[in-house]
């Protein structure tokens, strides 16, 4: 198995570039960690060239220069998706936490975030939120190793989308943390860590 010299950590629709910094922290790996952020979210300034999810994914692929591993948390699970569809012979590996994209959500109850979250984020840029691919009949070609990590208390992306992602994938994991919620790469950094660790390591 190939081992990736670098880890890029991908934040939720937020931007939030903090949010895998405790799990990442923690980890054992010595890969290089370069932590992105979107152009117009979060604390990451806006980018003119940046006004769609492709432009979001072709503004990353520099980035994967060397075995290259990346971490997803919900919406940033498309880019990782698209990412690895785009550079399959690069990506070592994917860890996907609660993605809530890429597949027919509201097919498995998942309840929809994109209203409150516009609410909260007024300024953020609309094409994100009106991203509604589904990625389902690609996923077969991806053929890296994939670890799944769901919340059983994840009501925006319940573990019936985790289990839908680990049939379609050729060589998925799926670990389901108790009493773990949508933010689980957060609020539980020193579980997280352990099995991305091991999913990277074994």
């Amino acid at each position: 198995m190939t081992h990736p010299s670098r880890l890029i950590f991908l934040p939720g629709a937020s931007g939030n570039t903090d949010f895998w910094r405790p799990a990442a922290r923690q980890l054992v790996h010595p890969a290089h960690q370069l932590h992105v952020g979107w152009p117009g979210f979060g604390p990451t300034p806006a980018d003119p060239q940046v006004n769609s999810l492709d432009d979001l994914v072709a503004r990353l692929l520099p980035a994967i220069d060397r075995p290259t591993a990346l971490v997803a948390q919900s919406m940033g699970g498309i880019v990782a998706v698209r990412a690895a569809l785009e550079r399959p012979e690069r990506i070592t590996h994917l860890v996907l936490s609660v993605t809530s994209g890429g597949v027919n959500m509201p097919a498995f109850g998942a309840q929809d975030w994109r209203a409150d979250f516009a609410a909260e984020y007024p300024g953020a840029p609309r094409w994100f939120l009106d991203e509604h691919s589904d990625l389902s009949a690609r996923l077969a070609d991806l053929s890296m190793p994939v670890l799944l990590l769901w919340g059983d208390r994840d009501p925006i992306s319940p573990v019936a989308v985790g289990e839908h992602l680990a049939r379609l994938l050729p060589r998925a994991t799926l670990q389901v943390l108790a009493g773990a919620g949508h933010d689980l790469g957060n609020s539980h950094a020193s579980e997280v860590a352990q099995l991305i660790d091991r999913h990277m390591l074994s």
